[in-house]
């Protein structure tokens, strides 16, 4: 059987993530997942009420998260690289060991860019809705089983497109490919049904946009939550040079 090196990408929402997976898909020996756990996610939290096409998505995958990573994240592939994005807060009531078997990439953005984008989705999000504790406690957990997690800003990819994806690739032990920086416009097969309400600018685009800070005031509303996720982020960041 064919030996598969399995990338789990743990993101926020909001993170460029989308734009990640169309980047990896773009590869030949390549094999791309959109949020196998999000129906689990949904099933197992009171998010189900206020997440758009919540019905859809929980009809549309397996809603049991134990038997998704048995079968998706730990199943069968016919090529060398599967890469599942995933939304860090979706790991809900689940044993993390499974992490043994896969590399780990976590992507993370500057919360004062991300909480805007997202609570024009999401009203009143919490920190469990953006995901910056549990990027925490997974690196905590890699780092308690001697598994290094990789750290990625998604500000820093958008900056620096060729060299940071490169670096990527370097890290995770896999070739540079140059088509990873192209893609054509409009949606993939892969999306999940929810790619409707949450992909129309990655549909947009064909390839990684320069990074455009925000010129918005940040919204008053959302400056408790901002100093609770800076904090975690920038003790993740900490984590990033280990």
């Amino acid at each position: 059987m064919l030996k598969t090196k399995r990338i789990c990408l743990w993101s926020g929402p909001r993170n460029i993530s989308t734009a990640l997976m169309y980047s990896f898909a773009q590869r030949d020996d390549t094999t791309v997942v959109d949020e196998p756990l999000y129906a689990h996610y949904l099933s197992s939290t009171d998010a189900k009420g206020y997440h758009p096409g919540a019905d859809e998505v929980l009809a549309s995958q397996e809603n049991d998260g134990q038997k998704v990573i048995e079968e998706v994240i730990l199943g069968d592939y016919d090529t060398p690289i599967a890469f599942f994005k995933n939304m860090t807060h979706h790991l809900v009531n689940l044993d993390l060991s499974f992490m043994e078997d896969t590399i780990n990439v976590i992507l993370t953005r500057p919360p004062k860019d991300m909480l805007p984008s997202y609570a024009k989705q999401v009203k009143n999000p919490t920190m469990r809705d953006v995901g910056y504790e549990k990027h925490l406690e997974i690196v905590k957990y890699l780092k308690s089983i001697d598994r290094k997690p990789v750290i990625v800003d998604s500000k820093d990819i958008l900056q620096y497109p060729q060299s940071r994806l490169r670096e990527l690739c370097g890290t995770l032990g896999i070739p540079f490919d140059e088509s990873m920086l192209k893609w054509p416009a409009g949606s993939r097969k892969e999306d999940g049904v929810w790619a409707k309400y949450w992909y129309h600018n990655v549909h947009r685009s064909t390839g990684f946009r320069a990074y455009q800070p925000k010129k918005e005031p940040f919204p008053e509303e959302l400056e408790d939550l901002l100093e609770e996720c800076q904090e975690a982020y920038d003790e993740l960041l900490s984590y990033a040079g280990d």
